[in-house]
């Protein structure tokens, strides 16, 4: 009795080791394994993401650039650009002095017409096949505005009773429009118009085709153009983008302001 009594206590011993090794429950707090996803440090590039921006975007930062530039270039040909250009009258300014240039364009047209007689009072320039081209787009190095570059193209002809199409230039001008980011008093974001010009030396004046000899026609023609031009087109250009600022989806102009605001760069190069 004494033998089979220390087997059994053999066996129980055996039978308690074997449990244990084969997983069977324990008694709470002894050896319980913790889950992979608690109390373990993840690796480095696993972890949660920084918080990169101040707010949840609801688009792509790779994709606001091409949709903020896309929104400007439809509102300015859904705005009537093209036909605003088309329809400036140019001779009418020309012949009043220009506008504001205090009396300068009328000196030189007068200039101008007074050195061929037969142009006096026929001279008739029409704006005429106007293009929108591809808008340009840069960040300013301290990632809080943006200047947009709104790059214009189109045909000068000049006729006359007498001679018909006496000239026909090809103009390329770029509009260049910065856009600011602010808050106003109860905290709505906005983005607005800062400076609007055009780009110094942007204007470019190409013959076409002309009746010979003009070569003094069409050096005149070019310095008053040269004069006028940049002041007219940027006047219908710039109340233009001001227009289309205040209108744009919401959702896109907060995700864009939030970057300026914060000066973090989005645009790559468009």
């Amino acid at each position: 009795m004494f033998l089979v009594g220390s087997l059994v206590v053999l066996c129980g011993l055996l039978a308690q080791s074997s449990a244990q090794l084969a997983g069977l429950p324990l008694p709470l707090g002894q050896g319980l394994p913790l889950p992979l996803d608690q109390g373990l440090p993840l690796p480095l590039d696993q972890g949660l993401p920084l918080a990169v921006t101040p707010a949840l975007l609801s688009n792509p930062t790779d994709h606001l650039a091409g949709s903020f530039t896309d929104a400007l270039s439809g509102g300015l040909l859904s705005g009537g650009l093209l036909g605003i250009l088309e329809n400036i009258p140019l001779l009418d300014i020309l012949k009043s002095g220009g506008g504001n240039t205090n009396g300068l364009v009328g000196g030189l047209l007068g200039k101008l017409t007074s050195s061929i007689p037969f142009l006096n009072n026929i001279l008739d320039i029409k704006i005429t096949d106007p293009q929108l081209l591809e808008l340009g787009l840069v960040q300013s190095p301290d990632g809080h505005r943006l200047y947009v570059t709104i790059p214009l193209g189109f045909t000068l002809k000049v006729n006359t009773p007498l001679v018909g199409s006496l000239l026909k230039l090809a103009v390329k001008l770029n509009i260049t429009a910065e856009v600011l980011a602010v808050k106003d008093n109860q905290g709505r974001i906005h983005l607005v118009l800062g400076d609007c010009t055009h780009s110094p030396g942007s204007l470019q004046i190409t013959l076409l085709n002309g009746v010979t000899p003009l070569q003094s026609v069409l050096d005149n023609l070019t310095g008053i153009l040269t004069k006028v031009l940049p002041d007219l087109v940027q006047g219908k250009v710039c109340p233009l983008v001001n227009g289309i600022l205040s209108r744009l989806d919401v959702t896109l102009v907060h995700d864009i302001a939030e970057l300026l605001i914060h000066g973090l760069k989005f645009v790559i190069k468009v």
